[in-house]
């Protein structure tokens, strides 16, 4: 089990073990927050927060939305709004604690121009 949460501990998931790779994604959201994001199916991720205690942004096309606390801003994790039983999610690996990741491969993603990875 591998356990997250922001700055200020309000906003927290929780994933099952290790994600195949980290993705590093280059569009105009996560090259600021600096995001490392893990993917997940959504049913595998348990969340626990007050809704009133995040931000939801959306951006572009709107299918999917970043989830930031309102207290601290971090970026903790980002959700399809796609309602499909297959839906992903990908949770920022930035705010896991006490998990070193630095074992997991690094992938990058061209979410600014190609929209496919860059090792391809």
């Amino acid at each position: 089990m591998i356990e997250g949460a922001c700055h200020c501990g309000q906003v927290r998931w929780s994933v099952p073990g290790d994600p195949d790779w980290l993705t590093s994604c280059t569009c105009s959201y996560c090259a600021r927050t600096g995001a490392l994001w893990a993917a997940y199916a959504a049913h595998e991720v348990t969340l626990d927060y007050q809704p009133s205690a995040v931000i939801r942004y959306e951006q572009g096309d709107r299918t999917l939305a970043f989830i930031s606390c309102r207290t601290c801003g971090c970026t903790t994790h980002y959700e399809s709004n796609d309602p499909a039983p297959d839906a992903r999610m990908k949770v920022n690996m930035r705010m896991a604690v006490h998990y070193d990741f630095t074992h997991l491969a690094l992938r990058v993603f061209d979410g600014a121009d190609s929209w496919r990875y860059l090792d391809e």
